[in-house]
């Protein structure tokens, strides 16, 4: 049985957010929230609070058991980018792009339905 939990446009650039992603994915869901809390990385806070939630998600809606879940999967998507305006030289001005990403958290606890 799976469970999920997604959170869209994260102000976190997705090359950033896939690194934290990139760490948890195939671990248990205690480890991981364990792994997360001391990460010192931006995107680890939301990412901990989407794995917990899809830890909720699967105990409260299937009524899996929460020490038996493993992340089965975790991917993160690009979202949209908010472009902004930044000086340059001799009254020019830079697109500086603030990207965003999607990032879905998929748990299972090895059982098929």
């Amino acid at each position: 049985m799976e469970a999920k939990a997604s959170a869209k446009f994260l102000r976190v650039p997705p090359r950033k957010a896939r690194r934290v992603v990139d760490a948890i994915r195939g671990q248990r869901v205690d480890r991981a929230l364990t792994m997360l809390a001391f990460t010192p990385v931006a995107a680890a806070k939301a990412i901990h609070k989407l794995v917990r939630s899809a830890a909720a998600n699967a105990e409260n809606n299937h009524g899996m058991d929460r020490s038996a879940l493993v992340i089965s999967r975790a991917f993160v998507d690009r979202g949209p980018s908010i472009r902004r305006l930044e000086a340059r030289a001799r009254g020019q001005a830079a697109i500086k792009r603030k990207r965003m990403s999607h990032v879905t958290i998929v748990v299972s606890d090895g059982e098929d339905a």
